[in-house]
């Protein structure tokens, strides 16, 4: 009976060794485990074009690999990068536009906002009010929420340093299973089968297949959308038509759509006055 004590102690030591073990471990690699599961979702979805790149390199899996990050650069980090960079440079251009506002006020409301189905004639109205009251009252109204927009401004800034950073893990994770996607196939199948039987392995199986198949028609369609939304944005003259291109395109994989680029750059060819522009690139936001 002591014995049988003196072991069930033990075991339960072990087993609580072993979990706080798995606790802390998951709790170290906490920071890590979004980059991990995006990085391997990238290298499941891409890895027939990656094996495909392997044999036109003549089997050299190193220059695959870079390839494949130099592109992971460029569809990933790049649009976060440029649009960062604009936002800096045109810094002073924003710092003048709210400069000239508090001088001279808002100008009237544009024509076209009252014909606006819904929300125009408000939209007119309380532009039109905001305009009357003058420079003074604008200021009065906007400074209650200047601290509250300032907070937000520093954490949006901060998100999207965290968000470089973190795009950044996922192209060097993904880098590391690439390197060694064979093994990392075995293991999960033969984990598969150890927790399941046969059933286990095929259900492994199944499973990177959806996320391929799930990848590639979110991969294409975010493309169709941005490559018509970047073809209206040029043909309407819109600047910084490649730049809102690429926002376009991580918007459509993060299944936002190209309309939140698109609406405001319609709203700004109707304050720009050119209404037929405008109108056109409304009609193709339709399309896109």
């Amino acid at each position: 009976m002591r014995d049988i004590r003196r072991d069930l102690t033990r075991n339960v030591l072990a087993v609580s060794c072993v979990a706080g073990l798995i606790a802390l471990s998951v709790w170290v690699l906490r920071p890590f485990l979004a980059a991990g599961v995006w990085a391997a979702m990238i290298v499941v979805a891409t890895w027939p074009p990656f094996l495909a790149l392997e044999q036109r390199l003549g089997g050299r899996r190193s220059l695959a690999i870079a390839a494949m990050c130099v592109g992971m650069l460029l569809f990933l980090v790049l649009p976060l990068w440029l649009t960062i960079d604009t936002l800096v440079t045109h810094s002073h251009d924003i710092a003048a536009l709210g400069q000239r506002l508090l001088d001279n006020g808002l100008p009237p409301p544009p024509g076209w906002l009252a014909a606006v189905p819904l929300l125009g004639g408000t939209l007119s109205g309380w532009w039109q009010q905001v305009a009357s009251s003058g420079a003074p009252q604008l200021v009065a109204q906007i400074t209650p929420y200047a601290s509250d927009a300032g907070k937000w401004a520093l954490a949006q800034v901060g998100s999207l340093g965290g968000l470089l950073i973190q795009f950044v893990l996922i192209i060097t994770l993904a880098a590391i299973l690439y390197a060694t996607g064979e093994d990392a196939a075995r293991l999960m199948r033969r984990f598969g089968r150890r927790l399941a039987g046969v059933r286990g392995e095929n259900a492994v199986q199944l499973a990177s297949g959806a996320i391929r198949g799930v990848a590639l028609g979110v991969g294409v369609t975010a493309m169709v959308q941005a490559a018509l939304g970047g073809i209206g944005l040029a043909v309407a003259g819109v600047p910084l038509a490649a730049l809102l291109t690429a926002l376009m395109l991580m918007l459509c994989i993060a299944q936002a759509g190209p309309l939140i680029v698109l609406l405001p750059a319609t709203a700004w060819l109707f304050w720009q006055g050119d209404t037929g522009w405008a109108v056109f690139l409304a009609l193709w936001s339709l399309i896109a």
